[in-house]
């Protein structure tokens, strides 16, 4: 067996106290405490969080992970409002129009909800504002499957249909103008980031295609490597995750955007699609979705991987 010195160059180093900043791999022994100790990478991970109170999918989400806020979706369709603290959701007033397939921006005390099907089309946008929802500027395009991002007064809506659209459109915190067209028409597709730097992801027809927006214009990003449709993201432009989707095979699947390319991260523990999500790549929050003729009340949080310090026992 090979010992540590000849794996790493160096005897195991005996100290009073754990090095201020230790490289990744190093261990050593703590002899004030006695303990051994290593600095490694934690893994990311999924963990179950409080159940939506209303079981539902395509359904929008906005915030972060310990405060988000869920909205809209089906079935039956359903303006019903929850907020959730980081460990259970609770019921808010709804928003005025019952939709599903709606885009989703901004955080818990300052949401945009907007377009949708009620079934039929609508263009309407709604503003939260911690307590209830109050009418705000109509869409240009009034569309279904769509995503969001961006903020209540800065907002980003893109893709949708039918037909399936590449129309962009920016809200101002009154009204909405046109902005770049998406190179890809598509609906079914996820979204993040910001009005000035968004980021689109997948969608149906059945794609692999990233596109990036700054403020102007959509170019090409990196393709996702499992190309799926009807899926969740969160995050920014330079670090966002996808969250399942269809075909069926890529419900639980989640790969993480690093600005340039997509790589395959911690699955769901509850494979699905069409669900909700909002917050980063280091504190996410998935929430809702199907399978299930009525939807899933399942929340899971995210933990993104990072490094700490652990002591080292036998089942380490």
């Amino acid at each position: 067996m090979s010992t540590f010195k000849e794996i790493r160059g160096t005897l195991i180093k005996s100290v009073s106290s754990d090095p201020a900043n230790p490289e990744i791999g190093e261990i050593w022994y703590n002899n004030t405490i006695g303990s051994l100790k290593a600095y490694q990478t934690i893994n990311a991970a999924w963990a179950s969080g409080g159940n939506l109170g209303t079981a539902r999918y395509n359904l929008a989400g906005a915030g972060i992970q310990t405060a988000g806020l869920a909205f809209g979706g089906r079935e039956p369709y359903t303006a019903d409002t929850e907020e959730y603290d980081g460990s259970s959701w609770s019921e808010q007033n709804n928003l005025a129009t019952a939709r599903a397939q709606l885009g989703g921006a901004g955080t818990q005390t300052a949401a945009l909800a907007f377009g949708g099907t009620q079934p039929g089309l609508t263009n309407s946008t709604e503003e939260y504002g911690g307590t209830s929802w109050t009418g705000g500027g109509n869409m240009g395009t009034a569309r279904r499957l769509l995503a969001g991002a961006g903020t209540q007064t800065a907002g980003l809506a893109f893709g949708g249909g039918p037909p399936d659209t590449t129309s962009t459109e920016e809200y101002g915190g009154t009204s909405w103008t046109a902005g770049g067209a998406l190179a890809n028409a598509r609906r079914g597709l996820a979204g993040c980031g910001t009005q000035t730097a968004g980021l689109a992801f997948g969608g149906a027809p059945t794609t692999a295609a990233t596109e990036e927006y700054n403020g102007t214009a959509w170019t090409g990003g990196g393709a996702l490597s499992n190309a799926r449709s009807y899926l969740a993201g969160l995050g920014i432009q330079t670090s966002a995750l996808a969250m399942g989707g269809l075909p069926s095979d890529n419900k639980p699947l989640v790969e993480q955007y690093d600005g340039s390319s997509w790589t395959s991260t911690t699955p769901l523990t509850t494979g699905r699609a069409e669900g909700g999500a909002t917050g980063t790549t280091s504190a996410g929050l998935f929430f809702g979705g199907s399978p299930g003729p009525a939807g899933v009340v399942t929340t899971e949080e995210f933990t993104g991987a990072f490094n700490a310090t652990q002591t080292l026992t036998t089942s380490t």
